[in-house]
């Protein structure tokens, strides 16, 4: 089987940031898919299950109820390396389009006090597994991040070399 795209990116040199993941096509529409990557990945640890549950519910409640994003909003979840989150929405915005959007997110992700939205047993199919003091100081780390780190390097992969071995397997290097 042919690796999907997300695979065929050097994991090794990612860094946290913003980045076009994909883009479809559906019907006449464009999709597009973004990393929002909090974690280096492999070279730190990943984000708390607790936590980074906690970060799904309240960043998708805040972003499907923004008065602009709402109806941009396609889909809001984890990775499954619990490094970041993806974040398809309608259209072809550019990385450097979600910054301020997302720097929102986890500003309000960072601040937030109360009860996590749908964390009840009717709402949620792992409900008692929540850690909102982690996911805060995470979001806190990551906006911190984003207003620091050097806008070169936060919006586009880095970039890798397609290499092919004597047996026609490829591999990349950056």
């Amino acid at each position: 089987m042919d690796l999907i795209p997300s695979f065929t990116v050097d994991h090794t040199q990612i860094v946290p940031g913003i980045f076009e993941s994909r883009v479809d096509v559906v019907g006449d529409e464009y999709v597009t898919t973004f990393d929002v990557r909090l974690k280096r990945p492999n070279a730190e640890p990943s984000i708390d299950p607790a936590a980074m549950h906690t970060m799904e519910h309240i960043v998708a409640t805040y972003l499907r109820n923004h008065p602009t994003w709402k109806n941009e909003l396609i889909y809001w979840g984890p990775m499954g390396c619990l490094t970041g989150f993806y974040i398809i929405v309608k259209g072809r915005p550019a990385a450097r389009d979600m910054y301020p959007i997302i720097l929102e997110a986890f500003e309000h992700m960072s601040a937030f006090e109360g009860e996590v939205p749908g964390a009840t047993p009717q709402n949620c199919g792992k409900y008692l597994m929540h850690d909102l003091p982690m996911a805060k100081w995470e979001a806190q780390r990551y906006v911190e991040y984003l207003k620091s780190a050097d806008k070169s390097l936060i919006f586009e992969y880095p970039k890798a070399e397609r290499l092919t071995l004597d047996d026609g397997q490829e591999f990349f290097d950056s």
